[in-house]
């Protein structure tokens, strides 16, 4: 298991999380490293444009592509890491890695008779919308942290494995055979981010 570092990661809080359900994992931003990983995890905070530009100068978009398109390695995303397997982002002007038949949006409450605030900073439970080994095994209904101030927006919702409510419904998690992302922090969600964390690394 190799967690991509790409200057824009919670990383050690991840391996924390990790070293606590008694996974190893190695942190790399090497091309060699990537090429060889059974399992890859892409982290993230901060803004769409910097996390892309990130991945262009580290020289990590073909591997990244040849890895997940080609050779189906198993990958998660983890907040600005799925907002970045999307199309595009309101955040910024760069294209994203394209992956998932989905956008990046901001929180927008105009319609709506109250406000919300921005960025949405809060426990929240979510809705599983397709049966999917990430969110199996739970006995009770999870719940997850999330930091945003953007959200996903999918223009297919077969990918959308759950939703969540901040204002309005919007996709919590997208899934497609082996490309899975998350908008919460399973490393900031005790026991539920646990369990999807260890779901990820035996079940695909």
């Amino acid at each position: 298991l190799t967690i991509i570092n790409y200057n824009a990661g919670n990383i050690r809080s991840i391996q924390n999380m990790l070293k606590k359900i008694g996974v190893t994992s190695s942190v790399s931003n090497n091309i060699k490293d990537i090429e060889k990983a059974e399992k890859l995890i892409l982290p993230g905070v901060g803004s769409f444009d910097y996390g892309m530009k990130q991945l262009h100068e580290l020289g990590l978009i073909s591997i990244l592509n040849k890895k997940i398109l080609f050779d189906k390695t198993p990958i998660l995303g983890i907040c600005l890491g799925v907002q970045l397997m999307t199309q595009k982002s309101e955040e910024g002007f760069l294209p994203g890695l394209g992956w998932f038949n989905a956008s990046v949006v901001k929180f927008n409450f105009s319609d709506l008779s109250q406000s919300y605030k921005i960025p949405h900073m809060n426990w929240a439970e979510i809705n599983i919308k397709k049966e999917t080994r990430l969110f199996s095994g739970f006995t009770e209904t999870p719940r997850f942290y999330f930091v945003h101030s953007y959200h996903l927006k999918t223009e297919n919702n077969i990918e959308v494995s759950a939703t969540t409510t901040h204002g309005y419904e919007f996709a919590a998690a997208l899934e497609k055979e082996n490309i899975i992302g998350v908008q919460f922090h399973p490393e900031k969600s005790h026991k539920f981010g646990m369990q999807v964390l260890r779901n990820f690394i035996d079940k695909y």
